[in-house]
Protein backbone atom coordinates (compact mmCIF):
# COMPACT_ATOMS: atom_id res chain seq x y z
CA UNK A 1 0.00 0.00 0.00
CA UNK A 2 1.64 3.36 -0.81
CA UNK A 3 1.01 6.21 0.76
CA UNK A 4 -0.13 9.89 -0.69
CA UNK A 5 0.13 13.19 -0.03
CA UNK A 6 -3.13 13.87 -1.51
CA UNK A 7 -5.11 11.89 0.78
CA UNK A 8 -4.35 13.78 3.57
CA UNK A 9 -6.67 14.31 6.17
CA UNK A 10 -8.89 17.03 6.06
CA UNK A 11 -9.05 19.49 9.34
CA UNK A 12 -12.95 19.31 10.68
CA UNK A 13 -14.83 22.04 9.57
CA UNK A 14 -16.30 24.14 12.87
CA UNK A 15 -19.94 25.38 12.09
CA UNK A 16 -19.92 28.75 13.56
CA UNK A 17 -21.33 29.26 17.42
CA UNK A 18 -25.60 30.00 17.31
CA UNK A 19 -27.95 30.98 19.76
CA UNK A 20 -31.24 30.35 19.33
CA UNK A 21 -33.62 33.78 19.91
CA UNK A 22 -37.21 33.33 19.63
CA UNK A 23 -37.03 30.38 17.25
CA UNK A 24 -34.43 32.07 14.73
CA UNK A 25 -30.62 31.12 14.84
CA UNK A 26 -28.48 34.02 15.55
CA UNK A 27 -24.83 33.95 14.89
CA UNK A 28 -22.47 34.54 18.37
CA UNK A 29 -20.46 37.46 16.24
CA UNK A 30 -23.45 39.48 16.06
CA UNK A 31 -24.31 39.27 19.68
CA UNK A 32 -21.47 40.24 20.48
CA UNK A 33 -21.25 42.76 17.91
CA UNK A 34 -24.58 44.57 19.26
CA UNK A 35 -24.11 44.06 22.58
CA UNK A 36 -20.28 46.07 22.70
CA UNK A 37 -22.06 48.63 20.65
CA UNK A 38 -24.46 49.04 22.94
CA UNK A 39 -21.68 49.69 25.43
CA UNK A 40 -19.61 52.13 24.03
CA UNK A 41 -22.85 54.06 22.66
CA UNK A 42 -23.72 54.11 26.81
CA UNK A 43 -20.20 55.16 27.86
CA UNK A 44 -19.99 58.62 26.13
CA UNK A 45 -23.78 59.43 26.33
CA UNK A 46 -23.57 58.72 30.30
CA UNK A 47 -20.02 60.54 30.60
CA UNK A 48 -20.23 62.96 28.43
CA UNK A 49 -23.84 63.86 28.42
CA UNK A 50 -23.39 63.88 24.50
CA UNK A 51 -26.12 61.36 22.68
CA UNK A 52 -24.38 62.00 19.68
CA UNK A 53 -21.30 61.13 19.96
CA UNK A 54 -22.40 57.34 21.78
CA UNK A 55 -24.60 56.62 18.88
CA UNK A 56 -21.36 57.52 16.57
CA UNK A 57 -19.04 55.62 18.51
CA UNK A 58 -21.47 52.57 18.88
CA UNK A 59 -22.17 52.12 15.33
CA UNK A 60 -18.74 52.17 14.58
CA UNK A 61 -17.68 49.97 16.85
CA UNK A 62 -20.70 47.62 16.43
CA UNK A 63 -20.40 47.94 12.22
CA UNK A 64 -16.71 47.15 12.78
CA UNK A 65 -17.23 43.89 15.17
CA UNK A 66 -19.71 42.70 12.62
CA UNK A 67 -18.16 43.00 9.95
CA UNK A 68 -14.83 41.02 11.67
CA UNK A 69 -17.32 38.48 12.76
CA UNK A 70 -18.47 37.69 9.16
CA UNK A 71 -15.21 37.57 7.71
CA UNK A 72 -14.15 34.98 10.63
CA UNK A 73 -17.14 33.33 9.84
CA UNK A 74 -16.23 32.62 6.34
CA UNK A 75 -12.76 32.10 6.63
CA UNK A 76 -13.81 28.48 8.75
Amino acid sequence: MTASHLAAPRDAVRAAAVVDIAGSRWPVYKLEALIAGLLVFLVPALVLGSVQTGVLLGAAVGALLWTAGRWRAAQR
